[in-house]
């Protein structure tokens, strides 16, 4: 239960410092802000795939897949953004 509550304590800092630093880069730096993002959720849709291959309990397969799910939503959504983005700056 303590190694639990560790890990939570370091997600939840990890995330308030995170939404603070993001919150204030200008807005003509998210394109490459959003590339380094998806280079991060891919770490992070690898390290949770590494958790499936060793033993533990159901709720670490749990956040496991958590963290899949919302890595990968991310990574596909940050293509989307930075491809619409893109395509602003295409002449016809």
């Amino acid at each position: 239960m303590t190694i639990l509550m560790i890990l939570l304590s370091v997600f939840v800092v990890s995330f308030l410092i995170g939404y603070f630093l993001i919150s204030r880069v200008p807005p003509l730096l998210h394109t490459p802000l959003m590339s380094m993002t998806n280079a991060i959720s891919a770490v992070t849709i690898l390290g949770a795939l590494l958790l499936f291959t060793v033993t533990s309990d159901a709720p670490q397969k749990i956040l496991g897949a958590i963290a899949i799910g919302m890595a990968v939503f991310n990574v596909v959504g940050g293509f989307v953004i930075t491809d619409r983005m893109l395509k602003l700056f295409k002449k016809d």
